[in-house]
C-alpha cells in the first residue's frame, strides 16, 4: 500500500511538471508565427494553404532573360560564379593593413539545409572589408516609364550585431566600367537594405539625385520605418526584401511580402529633392537699434521707503534660551590623548606635530558643547532686492529675422523617378556576423514577375521551414536561435521545483503509510511485540519492585525481565474487567499443583479478547 501511493504520487506529480512545461511553452510554441511578422502593416500577397500532407519540392525559378535586367538564383555554381567579379580595390580613407577587401565569398548550401541544390552567396569573413559585383544583363533606364523591381533574400546564419546586408545598384558610367575596382566610391543609383548596429537597426532606401541645374549629386534618404524591425536580425531565417519603385515617384518596401515602408520620393526623403525657392539673405543683418524685448521694467516706479534691501533673510530667535546643560566650556573636538607621535616624524620637514582631532567624549552625554548660539527664524522684515514691475515694451519691433531672397540654387524636379540609368549590382560590406548568406537576387520591371520567382523559391522554403516549426522541438529551437544549451538550462530550471515537489509527495506519503500502518496494527487480534524500553511508561518504586519479582518468578516464560514486567503491567490493566467475571475466578480452573501447596508459584491462562498471554500467579 504504500509503494502504490508514493508512486502513484510521484507519478501524479510528473504529469504536473510535464504539464508546467508545456504550458509554459506553450507561448512560444503558439507565438511565433503571431510575432513573426510583427512589423508588417499591410498584407499584399495571400499565401495559398499547404496540406499538411503535401510534397514541397523546390526546384531552381525558371530564369527568362527578357523578363529580368538581372537574375541570379546562385544553384548553378559555375554558371553564377561567371557572373560575379571580386574587388580587388583599396579603401582610401583607412589604415593600409586594412584597406583591402579580402573578405571571402563562396557558392554553398545554407547551415540549415531544406533542398541540397538550394544554394546562396555567402560572406563567409567578418570584421572584414569585402566587395563582390556583377554586370546586369540589360541596362536598366528610367526613362522607360516602367517601375523599378529589386528583390533579394538574405539569410542572418549567426546573427548580426553590427554590420549591413544591403545592395547597391551601381550608376552606369565609366566608373563602373571595370567591376575589380569597385569600392565604397564607387558611383551608384540607388542602395537597399538590412543594416544593423549596436540598438540602430535600419532599412535602408538611398537613392542619389542629380541636380538638374549645375549636375551635382546629393544622396536622399527615405524616412525610417514606423515599427522596428529587430526581429529580421536576430531569428537566423531567410527574409524576403523587395523594393519597387513606380514611374508616378511612389515606392514601397516590402519584408516577406508585407507592406513596411511607403510614400513618395518628392516628401518622404531627407534632404527634400526639391530646395526652397527662397532663402534667407545672408548679407542681411540685424538693425543695432532694433528692439525685440516684449517686456521692460516700469521706467515711473521707484523703491518704497521702507524697504530695507540689506535686512537678512533670517535672525537669531530672540526668545530662544541656552539649556541647563549645555556645556559651553567644553570644545566639541579635542585632540586625541590616545595618540602619539610617530617614530620617524621630522619636524623640519613634516612640521609640527600634532595630534588628531576627535569628539569629546564629555559632549556624548550632554545637550551640546562649545559656544552655544540661538537657533535662526525668519526676518519677518525682509523683503529682498527690489525690481520695478514689467510692462508692455512700447518700441516693441517683434524678434527679427533676415529677409528672404530668390534661392539661386532652385529647381524644382517633379520626375526624380528619373534617376542615373543601373548597369550593375554589388555588394560593398563589413559586418561583424560570419556567413551572410544572398540569394534569388533579381532586378526587374514587373512586379507580377518578381512575385512568381518568390514564389518559386521563397515562398517555397518558408512553408517548408515553417511545417516543420510546428513540432515543438523546432519551435522552441526556433524561438531560442536554435541554441540547445539555452534549451537544456530552461529546462533544468523547470526541472528543479518538480524534482523538489515529487520529493515532498514522496516524504508525506511515506509518513502517512507509516500512520496507517500503525493504525491498523491497533485495530487486529494479532499478538503484537512489545514497545521498545524508551516508550515505557515510567512507575513508582514499588510497583517496579513487584514487578522485579514477579520477572524474577517467571523467568521460564521469558528471556527478557524488562518485557516481562511490561507484560504483567499491561495484563493487570487488560484483564481489571474480565476478574469480575464468575467463569474466570471458579476454583476449579486452579492446577493441581495449588491443591498440593506446592512452594512454586503456579500459573494461569487468561484469554482476552484481544490476546492470549500467561503471567504468573503466588499460591495463596
Amino acid at each position: 500500500m504504500q509503494w502504490k501511493f508514493g508512486g502513484s504520487s510521484a507519478t501524479l506529480a510528473l504529469l504536473l511538471a510535464c504539464s508546467m512545461l508545456l504550458s509554459a511553452t506553450a507561448d512560444v510554441e503558439f507565438g511565433v508565427d503571431a510575432d513573426e511578422f510583427e512589423d508588417g502593416i499591410v498584407e499584399d500577397v495571400q499565401e495559398e494553404a499547404v496540406g499538411a500532407d503535401e510534397e514541397l519540392v523546390y526546384e531552381s525559378p525558371l530564369i527568362e532573360p527578357k523578363k529580368f535586367h538581372f537574375a541570379d538564383h546562385f544553384d548553378t555554381v559555375d554558371e553564377s560564379r561567371k557572373l560575379w567579379v571580386n574587388s580587388q580595390a583599396k579603401k582610401d580613407d583607412i589604415a593600409e593593413e586594412i584597406s583591402k577587401y579580402d573578405g571571402i565569398w563562396a557558392w554553398e548550401s545554407p547551415q540549415r539545409i531544406v533542398w541540397a541544390k538550394d544554394k546562396g552567396l555567402v560572406l563567409k569573413s567578418k570584421a572584414k572589408h569585402a566587395a563582390i559585383s556583377a554586370r546586369l544583363r540589360k541596362q536598366f533606364d528610367f526613362k522607360a516609364e516602367k517601375p523599378l523591381v529589386v528583390q533579394y533574400e538574405v539569410t542572418l546564419q549567426e546573427g548580426q550585431d553590427c554590420g549591413g546586408s544591403y545592395i547597391k545598384l551601381l550608376s552606369a558610367g565609366k566608373e563602373t566600367e571595370d567591376l575589380k575596382a569597385f569600392n565604397d566610391k564607387t558611383p551608384y543609383t540607388i542602395m537597399f537594405g538590412p543594416d544593423k548596429c549596436g540598438n540602430d537597426v535600419k532599412l535602408h532606401f538611398i537613392f542619389r539625385h542629380v541636380n538638374p541645374i549645375n549636375g551635382t549629386i546629393t544622396e536622399k534618404h527615405c524616412n525610417k520605418p514606423k515599427n522596428r524591425l529587430d526581429d529580421l536580425f536576430k531569428d537566423k531565417l531567410p527574409h524576403l526584401y523587395q523594393l519597387v519603385v513606380h514611374p508616378d515617384n511612389s515606392f514601397e518596401i516590402r519584408v516577406d511580402h508585407k507592406i513596411v515602408n511607403e510614400g513618395s520620393l518628392l516628401t518622404d526623403f531627407k534632404p527634400a529633392v526639391n530646395p526652397p525657392a527662397e532663402i534667407d539673405d545672408p548679407n542681411d543683418h540685424k538693425p543695432v537699434s532694433w528692439d525685440e524685448r516684449e517686456k521692460i521694467p516700469d521706467p515711473t516706479a521707484s523703491k518704497p521707503s521702507d524697504w530695507d534691501e540689506d535686512a537678512p533673510p533670517q535672525l537669531p530667535d530672540p526668545d530662544a534660551v541656552m539649556p541647563e546643560d549645555w556645556l559651553e566650556d567644553e570644545p566639541d573636538m579635542i585632540f586625541d590623548p590616545t595618540a602619539s607621535k610617530p617614530e620617524d616624524w621630522d619636524a623640519e620637514i613634516d612640521g609640527e606635530w600634532e595630534a588628531p582631532l576627535v569628539d569629546n567624549p564629555v559632549c556624548e552625554k550632554a545637550v551640546g558643547c562649545g559656544k552655544w548660539k540661538a537657533p535662526l527664524i525668519p526676518n519677518p522684515n525682509y523683503k529682498g532686492k527690489w525690481r520695478a514691475p514689467s510692462i508692455d515694451n512700447p518700441n516693441y519691433q517683434g524678434k527679427w529675422s533676415p529677409r528672404k531672397i530668390a534661392n539661386p540654387d532652385f529647381f524644382e524636379d517633379l520626375k526624380p523617378f528619373r534617376m542615373t540609368p543601373i548597369s550593375a549590382v554589388g555588394l560593398e560590406l563589413w559586418s561583424m556576423s560570419s556567413d551572410i548568406l544572398f540569394d534569388n537576387l533579381i532586378i526587374t520591371d514587373d512586379v507580377a514577375v518578381a512575385r512568381d520567382f518568390a514564389a518559386m523559391s521563397f515562398d517555397i522554403k518558408r512553408r517548408y521551414i515553417d511545417r516543420e516549426s510546428k513540432t515543438l522541438w523546432h519551435r522552441l529551437m526556433r524561438r531560442m536561435n536554435y541554441k540547445p544549451g539555452w534549451w537544456a538550462l530552461y529546462f533544468v530550471y523547470l526541472l528543479i521545483p518538480a524534482s523538489c515537489y515529487i520529493f515532498y509527495l514522496y516524504r508525506r506519503a511515506k509518513e502517512d503509510a507509516a500512520k496507517r500502518a500503525a493504525a491498523q496494527a491497533k485495530k487486529t487480534d494479532a499478538p503484537q511485540p512489545d514497545d521498545a524500553p524508551e516508550e515505557e511508561e515510567e512507575s513508582d518504586p514499588s510497583s517496579e519492585r513487584a514487578a522485579g519479582d514477579s520477572s524474577k518468578e517467571s523467568t521460564p516464560l521469558s528471556a527478557s525481565p524488562k518485557k516481562n514486567k511490561k507484560s504483567d503491567l499491561e495484563d493487570n490493566v487488560e484483564t481489571k474487567p474480565e476478574e469480575t467475571k464468575p467463569e474466570e475466578t471458579k476454583p476449579e480452573e486452579a492446577k493441581p499443583e495449588e491443591a498440593e501447596g506446592s512452594d512454586e508459584p503456579a500459573q494461569t491462562e487468561e484469554t482476552t479478547t484481544k490476546s492470549t498471554r500467561k503471567r504468573a500467579v503466588r499460591k495463596e
